[in-house]
């Protein structure tokens, strides 16, 4: 009976701690909402990178600024806001692109970067001009010109 006793309270044990480890962290139950670090321009332009090409969608709604806008390039440019970006790229759910990535700084001060970042897929290359900005201590992507060859 003892041992009966001991096993049962192993179990609720066990189970306690296993669903206050599952409600104590929202931000791993729900990536969308865990936060990035963004201190750098380098870790801001790491992550858009990750975003574009891996499809994460960890803290996607902080990499971009309020006022953010993408300019498609093609045969009929397009302006997308931030809401349309950002819905897009949810709409990934983690898919991983099969492509080379390079990245490279054009300028760069304290609080602003432009950085040139190059997807060369099978067929074709997209090529990024991405605007960063120091927003408070966190960098933000506040716009992107998009170009394909």
């Amino acid at each position: 009976m003892r041992t009966l006793a001991k096993t049962f309270a192993a179990v609720v044990l066990i189970a306690l701690s296993t669903f206050t480890m599952a409600a104590g962290n929202p931000e791993l139950a729900n990536p969308k909402k865990a936060v990035v670090n963004l201190s750098t321009a380098d870790l801001a332009i790491d992550h858009y990178v990750a975003v574009m090409t891996e499809g994460q969608s960890a803290g996607i709604e902080q990499l971009f600024t309020s006022d953010f806008s993408q300019k498609v390039q093609a045969s009929e440019d397009k302006t997308n806001s931030r809401s349309e970006v950002i819905s897009f790229l949810k709409k990934q759910k983690g898919e991983q692109l099969n492509c080379k990535t390079s990245t490279s700084i054009i300028q760069e001060s304290a609080d602003y970067m432009i950085a040139k970042v190059t997807m060369q897929f099978e067929g074709f290359t997209k090529t990024d001009l991405v605007t960063l900005v120091n927003d408070g201590g966190n960098w933000k992507v506040s716009q992107s010109i998009n170009s394909y060859k």
